[in-house]
């Protein structure tokens, strides 16, 4: 995906013009979204690995931005929300820009047994923040491995009672912890995503899929969505073209994706959590976060989605 000069000026014109649009359109869904902060660049630990620290600033550029294209709600790393605790927690923040914090990404080691207790102890700290704060989901995002050694079925014992385990720690707090399968990490695969969503305890561990990564990750988006929607409880909504550029990834509507199929499935569904906008940040990005944040609103109206004023 080679966005030029040109085609990134059009594509800026295109988000205005959805912007633009009036809160309705030929057929209004009934979905409430909200949108990450991981497209933002400072937003993404570097290296991938968990931080404890954080960029006070940076964290309220991302919520000031969020609210601005009238979002519902917003998903921050749980180590930015730990992080910010050193500097009066993200609370000021969030009525700052009549913000809502919805949800977490973070979760406890799923391969590594030594790492188990540790990772579960800095989940559940984190979701006593998040309740703080007024959340409702921890997404459980597994843990990297090398996918060319990794054999699923040696790990697939632990993967289902570690991630049982944390989600009734979770459960106990109030709050609903989602599993979000990803590409690189332990459960990647259409096959691995089913192993274990049709063995954990779901009166616990709910569903929270990423689009753009099940995409990617070569499943079709949305068949797994129709066959888990009864315990889809948040999601991460994202298109994805493959390339460099945002890791592949796409803003909404420029990629592989059906993603008016996967509105269609969520209208009207009551959740814990929230259908989360996202798009990776990545060393090649030919647009700004703010300007993809404005091209997945753009979009969604044109789709029959109203945001906030």
């Amino acid at each position: 995906m080679k966005i030029d000069r040109r085609a990134f000026s059009r594509t800026l014109a295109l988000a205005a013009a959805g912007a633009a649009l009036p809160a309705y359109a030929q057929q209004k869904l009934n979905i409430r979204i909200g949108h990450t902060g991981i497209t933002w660049p400072w937003g993404n630990p570097p290296g991938g690995g968990p931080m404890r620290l954080a960029d006070p600033p940076a964290i309220d550029q991302i919520a000031k931005d969020v609210s601005s294209l009238g979002f519902y709600g917003l998903e921050l790393f749980g180590w930015q929300i730990d992080g910010m605790e050193a500097h009066g927690g993200v609370g000021p923040l969030l009525e700052k820009y009549k913000l809502p914090l919805i949800s977490s990404y973070g979760g406890p080691n799923l391969t590594d047994p030594a790492q188990r207790k540790p990772s579960l102890e800095r989940t559940v700290a984190t979701a006593k923040l998040v309740k703080k704060y007024g959340g409702k989901v921890i997404v459980f995002g597994p843990n990297g491995v090398p996918r060319d050694k990794f054999n699923f079925a040696e790990y697939k014992t632990g993967i289902i009672e570690a991630l049982n385990e944390g989600a009734k720690a979770v459960s106990d707090l109030g709050l609903t912890p989602v599993l979000h399968q990803h590409t690189g990490t332990c459960i990647e695969t259409r096959e691995e995503t089913y192993a274990v969503m049709e063995a954990v305890d779901t009166r616990y561990l709910k569903f929270g899929p990423d689009i753009g990564q099940l995409q990617k990750g070569g499943s079709d988006p949305v068949q797994v969505v129709k066959d888990f929607l009864p315990i889809i409880h948040h999601m991460h909504l994202k298109d994805y073209v493959g390339g460099q550029p945002f890791l592949g990834y796409c803003p909404l509507g420029q990629g592989k994706v059906n993603v008016p199929a996967i509105l269609a499935m969520m209208n009207g569904r009551q959740m814990d959590g929230m259908v989360m906008v996202e798009l990776d940040s990545s060393p090649d990005m030919p647009i700004p976060a703010l300007e993809c944040a404005k091209i997945a609103r753009g979009y969604l109206v044109k789709q029959g989605v109203t945001l906030r004023a």
